[in-house]
């Protein structure tokens, strides 16, 4: 497992991410959180930030991650699908759900860091006490799961909650996560 937050830039990262969240979920009428599965090699590993890449952190036309260009260091320009097709979704959308991951550090197999692997239950387990962190700092209204991992985490640490099961948009998962997002948006503002 790889700590990004070891590195003090890339906590700066997430704690700018964070406190932008909080003020763009201020200004927003419903709170939305999304819980993905672990950051990849490409993408929150080398930016500190869940769902994301440089490469989008740099070059996206969303407003929110434009206001938040200028707070961040990048080292690196990767581009990550996940996190593309996410934000492609958001284009057009003022509400911003606040981004998490079952699993807030990156699992790779054992001596290849390049690659990604699912979190093992204990590393799940673990997540679950940032995630409460999280609800307890944003207090969203909705919480969605972006695979199985997402939805498995949230249900175990907030049996009581409804949680939206959103499709992964890898391996062809495209069409349904999109769906899934159409629902969750059902009702915000554009």
């Amino acid at each position: 497992v790889f700590n990004p937050y070891r590195n003090p830039l890339l906590t700066n990262n997430l704690k700018s991410y964070l406190n932008s969240m909080l003020k763009a979920q201020q200004q927003s009428g419903r709170r939305l959180m999304l819980v993905g599965e672990a950051p990849g090699f490409k993408g929150g590993r080398l930016t500190g930030i869940p769902l994301s890449s440089g490469d989008l952190l740099q070059k996206s036309d969303h407003p929110f991650l434009q206001a938040l260009r200028s707070e961040l260091v990048l080292d690196s320009c990767e581009k990550e699908n996940t996190a593309s097709i996410v934000w492609q979704y958001l284009t057009e959308k003022t509400e911003v759900p606040v981004f998490w991951n079952a699993f807030p550090f990156h699992p790779h197999p054992s001596r290849v860091q390049k690659k990604n692997r699912n979190p093992k239950q204990s590393e799940i387990d673990e997540g679950a006490e940032y995630l409460k962190m999280m609800v307890e700092i944003f207090k969203p209204d909705q919480i969605a799961g972006l695979g199985r991992a997402g939805v498995t985490c949230v249900e175990k640490v907030f049996p009581e909650r409804q949680v939206t099961y959103i499709r992964h948009p890898s391996y062809g998962g495209k069409k349904d996560f999109i769906q899934g997002m159409d629902l969750l948006f059902a009702g915000s503002p554009k």
